[in-house]
């Protein structure tokens, strides 16, 4: 059973679309056209084009594409501001918001045209976002779901709390967790493939993928096919086995 998953976006729209060329090109060569593609989350945030990536993310739903989008923390965040009166993720650092230079809401904004000045009130800025960031939009952030689960395989954005029934994993776990995740090596069942925490190449740990390969810091997007538990990374020459930790 193949499975194609696709690493975090960060509003890199050209990288989106480059690697669903990439896709594309492996689908010709192997004949499967109904496979999935698994987006594991954060569209937006530090890049130049979330609302393009947002567009072409409902494009591929509306078409009837078989494509899978899963939420990151970046989309609550941004998900959370848009709502009548925003709402704070408590996983932030004491002083951080989803406007902080770091996160990346500001990028995010930019891309819908509307921008501030350091010293605005945010009650302005989240006056003009409800107003700029079209329904559409807000509606697809909502609609996201925090895990996909196929044959070995359990897609999700950061990651699983070791020890945990899968269907007890909470929201903030499956969006946040990182080294109680990543120190583990303990056999999940199915292989986790996620993303959230950068790395320098989409690795296999054996009972995990990471496919966050740092785009949200100008670097490529990492797709990749699974088969069972392998996985090859795709680029322009074909499939590269996926590097083993």
């Amino acid at each position: 059973m193949r499975s194609y998953a696709i690493g975090d976006i960060h509003g890199q729209l050209g990288e989106l679309e480059r690697v669903h060329d990439l896709i594309a090109a492996d689908r010709e060569a192997c004949g499967d056209v109904s496979a999935p593609v698994v987006h594991i989350g954060d569209l937006c945030d530090r890049g130049p084009d979330t609302r393009g990536v947002i567009d072409f993310l409902i494009a591929g739903r509306d078409r009837g594409a078989p494509w899978i989008t899963l939420k990151g923390n970046h989309d609550r965040l941004m998900e959370w501001f848009l709502e009548p009166f925003p709402r704070h993720d408590p996983y932030l650092l004491v002083g951080y918001t989803w406007l902080h230079e770091r996160i990346g809401g500001q990028e995010s904004l930019a891309s819908y045209g509307v921008t501030f000045p350091e010293r605005e009130r945010v009650f302005r800025v989240h006056d003009e976002a409800r107003a700029a960031v079209p329904q559409a939009h807000i509606d697809f952030l909502k609609s996201l779901h925090l895990t996909y689960e196929r044959d070995q395989l359990f897609f999700c954005h950061a990651g699983i709390r070791p020890g945990v029934p899968l269907t007890q994993q909470t929201e903030m776990d499956l969006l946040w967790i990182r080294d109680e995740f990543h120190e583990s090596d303990a056999d999940h069942g199915p292989l986790i493939v996620h993303g959230h925490t950068p790395v320098k190449d989409a690795t296999h740990y054996g009972n995990r993928i990471n496919l966050d390969s740092g785009a949200g810091y100008g670097r490529p997007i990492s797709a990749v096919v699974i088969e069972g538990r392998e996985a090859w990374l795709l680029t322009e020459r074909g499939r590269v086995p996926l590097p083993q930790a």
